[in-house]
């Protein structure tokens, strides 16, 4: 099990008290009316505040280190491209000079930005019509995203999302001991599953993502879909903003994916062999998160909101999921074999 301990280091946002928010609003120019909500967020803080003009805005608060100023400019940037080009994202306000105020709290300086607030309801993924409309828009994401690339974000490979995270753990000592040679053995297999995916799959332009583009970052409205949160934008192969949106049984995410390309190439061309992708994506945000959480374990809010994390029974369990990915990338992709 990882370490409890918090150390000042690892816990940046103690001094984030709601009267700091506040304050940190007001060195804009927002003045807030007293009251604030603290929304769902793990990797920053984020909250709703009431301002005494009457709006509401959500003010989020980046994890000290965690990106550069370049890096989260450029994701503000491209969701001003998005909202320029009439694609429903939000976006964040122009404060002065930038979107990328800083205030320091007890000595540390907050990035934060400040977008709208904006209201929605979780899409129908049951429906075709919805699924239709939300490929729609990703294709019109896309056809953004390909104008140019990022130069200080991420690109999306198996070095960055796999072999990274691995050798990272592995170096970590957070791996239960009894389980770690069957957690490298299974995921070294994985690894070598992934790159035969890749070499399936054949050369690819990458482009600007979403990212993160599962159901919890698509809100709907009367309007249809719009879409939050690029903190994780980054490079890499069209597909990835289309495989999270797919569950359950292979019959059920074959007609789910059916109907977002259909939407999809309304606007953009979709290369089939990227189908050969999907399992492989999987696998390699299996194995990032398994990183993502032991690198966050020292922030107390983690070990409260998953408490199954990092035991011999965590990592006997990933063992089970591994194979059993292996076993998926290893069959024909969805769309038939093909592609």
């Amino acid at each position: 099990m990882p370490s409890p301990s918090t150390p000042a280091s690892d816990t940046p946002y103690a001094g984030l008290t709601p009267d700091a928010v506040l304050d940190a609003l007001d060195s804009v120019g927002l003045r807030g009316d007293g009251r604030l909500i603290q929304l769902n967020s793990y990797e920053n803080r984020v909250f709703q505040v009431f301002l005494e003009d009457g709006s509401v805005v959500v003010a989020k608060f980046y994890r000290p280190g965690r990106w550069s100023d370049a890096q989260i400019l450029e994701e503000h940037e491209f969701a001003a491209e998005l909202a320029e080009a009439e694609i429903p994202v939000v976006a964040p306000r122009r404060l002065g000079s930038t979107t990328l105020p800083s205030f320091a709290i007890e000595g540390q300086p907050y990035r934060f930005s400040i977008t709208p607030r904006q209201s929605g309801r979780a899409p129908e993924l049951e429906d075709t019509a919805t699924l239709e409309w939300i490929g729609r828009f990703i294709g019109r994401i896309h056809t953004v995203g390909i104008r140019k690339p990022f130069i200080h974000r991420l690109t999306l490979d198996a070095h960055s999302h796999g072999t990274t995270p691995r050798d990272w753990l592995l170096a970590s000592g957070l791996i239960a001991v009894e389980t770690q040679t069957a957690w490298k053995q299974v995921v070294d297999q994985v690894l070598d599953e992934v790159q035969r995916s890749y070499d399936a799959a054949g050369a690819y332009h990458p482009i600007r993502l979403h990212g993160d583009c599962h159901v919890g970052n698509v809100l709907w409205t009367d309007a249809g879909p719009h879409f939050v949160d690029l903190d994780d934008a980054l490079m890499g192969p069209p597909v990835q903003d289309l495989w999270m949106l797919l569950s359950g049984e292979r019959q059920q995410r074959q007609q789910q994916l059916t109907a977002l390309l259909t939407g999809y190439e309304d606007f953009m061309e979709f290369d089939w062999r990227q189908l050969r992708l999907i399992e492989a994506l999987r696998a390699l945000r299996m194995i990032h998160y398994s990183a993502w959480l032991a690198r966050r374990w020292a922030d107390p809010a983690f070990p409260v909101a998953f408490p199954w994390f990092g035991d011999r029974n965590y990592w006997s369990e990933q063992i089970i999921r591994l194979r059993d990915q292996l076993d998926a990338m290893r069959e024909p992709p969805l769309g038939g074999s093909a592609f």
